[in-house]
């Protein structure tokens, strides 16, 4: 990954979220928030103004929504990368967020350490799913999480290597557990823990967990 800290052009209409948010990437090097927005239509022109590496958007906005800002940033800049930061979790609002090009739809009840490795692999050209809306992704079956039992053949097959251990890892990894809570509902020690995260990290030829958990979910693993 480069090591250019991480352009975000922030949108939330709620200052106290801004202001956390900012706290939070301040301490945090490699992201940088360059720009503020309340509304969709704000967010539109910031774009283009800015052009951030990665835009984080809150789905309810005073004027146009989210998924709306994200159709029109995305309609003119097709390379946008967008991550949907939201409490909204119903059907329509998923799929809608997902059919306009957003490249990630998050919960804000997220572990912090784990939405500052999303965004990292955001802007290298990842995806990224809340284990929260894959089961509604699947129920629908459209495509954007393949049918499980067939995806879990494929990955036994490209994955043979994988140990069933690794795999309880990866189910984790992949709810966002830290390593030591990985040690504790494995009933095993947080060094054990750590060791297997790198062995999957390295099998699956990936640089980090959070690209590790992208790519299982991706494949229907979990």
């Amino acid at each position: 990954m480069s090591n250019k800290p991480v352009k975000i052009l922030l949108v939330e209409d709620q200052k106290l979220m801004r202001v956390g948010l900012k706290s939070l990437f301040e301490e945090q090097c490699g992201l940088e928030i360059i720009s503020e927005a309340q509304s969709g239509k704000e967010a539109v022109e910031k774009y283009t103004i800015t052009h951030p590496d990665v835009v984080l958007m809150d789905l309810g906005l005073p004027d146009i929504s989210g998924i709306e800002a994200t159709k029109r940033i995305i309609e003119r800049h097709p390379q946008a990368k967008i991550v949907i930061l939201t409490s909204h979790l119903s059907e329509e609002e998923v799929l809608s967020a997902l059919q306009a090009g957003a490249c990630a739809y998050v919960m804000k009840d997220i572990n912090t350490e784990v939405l500052k490795m999303i965004i990292k692999t955001i802007k290298e050209g990842a995806m990224w799913l809340d284990p929260q809306v894959v089961p509604i992704l699947r129920e629908k079956n459209c495509g954007v999480v393949p049918p499980r039992q067939m995806s879990r053949a494929m990955f036994k097959e490209q994955h043979a290597n994988l140990t069933q251990r690794e795999y309880e890892v990866l189910k984790l990894i992949v709810d966002g557990k830290s390593n030591c809570e990985i040690a504790e509902t494995l009933t095993i020690s947080e060094h054990t823990a750590k060791a297997h995260v790198c062995n999957i990290i390295q099998k699956l030829v990936v640089d980090d967990r959070t690209q590790a958990a992208v790519k299982a979910l991706k494949e229907g693993l979990v």
